[in-house]
């Protein structure tokens, strides 16, 4: 059954039609077959099933019909077709009431009892975590440190992450730093901006954890997030908030529609020497940028020229006195 919408785009002439017609009417509201070029054939076979030509057999011709009478019998096929799809709609609620009985007598995690509930595996975790999205539609914290995942998990995240958004809610998620130099978590972050979502980057280590209305929370239970924790206990979900509320006032905000079109975001030097003044190694700081030691070293080569130190420990001491003054 075809929607009013598509009905209507469907009944109504193209651009080709549109010029055929008017071209009718500057000859008079007529014209002979003979005088329809090839490229026009199509054209006018489409408005001869609109009803705005008319063809007359006597003279092998087509005459201009008064658009008024195709917009009235246009009209009345939209107004029938949406009619019958009210009443369809109104047959929903019947057609899924053995699916919504279902749905509400199937065994729920009870809330409010301050334990937490263990999932195990990680198929099972991305469907409880698909579950809660639906539960608490109106605000998600999400703290996503570590390497970026591979294209079919961003995939699935970014999918999870629209319907969310389409339903109302907002979500705001830190990265690590890093992120900015990982094409898919850039590529990734930019198609997840774009209709809303929140994505800022943190320049120190976090934990990982999702937290869903500020009434539940999902952290891991394993060191290699096969297992995750589900807690609704108000204290520790608050807990859990006000940690995130404190990143996210430390966090940098990211154009990342600038970066995946491959604009520079700003100098790589200037974060290098950031994580040095905190006291980061080399190693720390080419892990947590994600690049390559020597790429790191390089930089931090130019940064001992330009504060004149001998050794790392003088280049991190001086950036960190040029950084207080």
């Amino acid at each position: 059954m075809a929607d009013p919408t598509t009905l209507l785009a469907a009944t109504l002439p193209d651009a080709a039609a549109r010029a055929l017609y008017l071209a009718v009417l500057r000859e008079g509201g007529r014209i002979r077959a003979e005088e329809v070029g090839a490229g026009d054939r199509e054209a006018l076979g489409r408005l001869v099933e609109l009803g705005l030509l008319v063809p007359q057999l006597v003279d092998n011709s087509y005459s201009a019909v008064d658009p008024r009478a195709v917009v009235e019998r246009i009209g009345a096929e939209i107004r029938r077709a949406g009619a019958r799809l009210l009443a369809e709609a109104d047959q929903v609620p019947e057609q899924l009431r053995d699916l919504t009985r279902a749905y509400d007598t199937a065994p729920r995690r009870e809330p409010g009892l301050g334990r937490a509930r263990v999932i195990t595996g990680k198929a099972e975790i991305r469907h409880e975590v698909e579950q809660l999205t639906q539960e608490f539609a109106s605000e998600a914290l999400s703290a996503q440190p570590g390497a970026a995942r591979d294209a079919g998990q961003l995939a699935e995240s970014l999918a999870r992450t629209r319907r969310y958004l389409e339903r109302g809610g907002a979500i705001r998620c830190l990265f690590e730093l890093g992120a900015r130099t990982d094409p898919g978590a850039v590529t990734y972050a930019a198609a997840a901006t774009a209709p809303g979502c929140a994505i800022r980057v943190l320049d120190r280590p976090f934990k990982r954890f999702l937290v869903f209305d500020r009434t539940v929370a999902v952290i891991p239970a394993e060191p290699d997030l096969s297992n995750a924790a589900v807690v609704d206990d108000p204290a520790t979900v608050a807990f859990i908030v006000e940690a995130f509320e404190q990143l996210w006032q430390r966090s940098d905000s990211v154009d990342w529609a600038s970066l995946d079109g491959g604009a520079p975001e700003s100098d790589l030097r200037d974060q290098i020497a950031r994580l040095l003044a905190q006291g980061l190694t080399q190693r720390s700081i080419a892990t947590r940028l994600g690049l390559g030691e020597r790429t790191v070293a390089g930089h931090i080569a130019r940064l001992r020229e330009l504060y004149d130190a001998e050794t790392l420990f003088q280049l991190g001491w001086q950036m960190r006195g040029a950084r207080d003054a």
